[in-house]
């Protein structure tokens, strides 16, 4: 049995503020070297990123890899459509899913699995604001148990 390191690069605070996450699936992503290099550096953004289905192929949109520094002429567009690695049932589950019951897909976190880069992907259903208010409150409310918790225990 090989044990698998993981070392997350970036995780996408703002999905779990304003979706619900249904499912969420893993998928490779393809990248050139210089974006590599920029990421083992930690420099990436998913905040405003989005998945969608283009002819057969996952690709996902908004997501910013800073250049890397000594990558020169190498370098490509930090926000460049990038092609997601994904078994084609596993994408036309996906397609389905978004076409027919409003689903979105949204990047949840990159990450190093081993030696590769990993993209976790979520199924994602919008919240309303009363949603993002009730999950404000129950967040707080959890809290200030524990905080009186540890205060009680001591």
């Amino acid at each position: 049995m090989r044990k698998e390191n993981f070392k997350t690069i970036a995780r996408n605070k703002k999905a779990y503020h304003d979706y619900f996450v249904e499912e969420s699936f893993e998928a490779g992503i393809e990248l050139c070297g210089t974006e590599v290099k920029s990421l083992r550096g930690g420099g990436c953004n998913l905040k405003d990123a989005w998945c969608s289905v283009d002819d057969g192929e996952l690709v996902v949109h908004g997501m910013h890899i800073s250049p890397y520094e000594h990558g020169n002429i190498y370098n490509r567009d930090p926000v460049r459509t990038r092609r997601l690695l994904m078994h084609k049932k596993e994408i036309m589950h996906l397609f389905g899913k978004v076409k027919q019951q409003w689903y979105s897909l949204i990047p949840l976190s990159v990450y190093f699995k081993g030696s590769l880069v990993k993209v976790q992907v979520g199924l994602c259903r919008g919240k309303k604001l009363y949603d993002k208010r009730a999950d404000l409150a129950a967040r707080a409310a959890k809290r200030d148990i524990d905080r009186a918790m540890k205060a009680h225990l001591q």
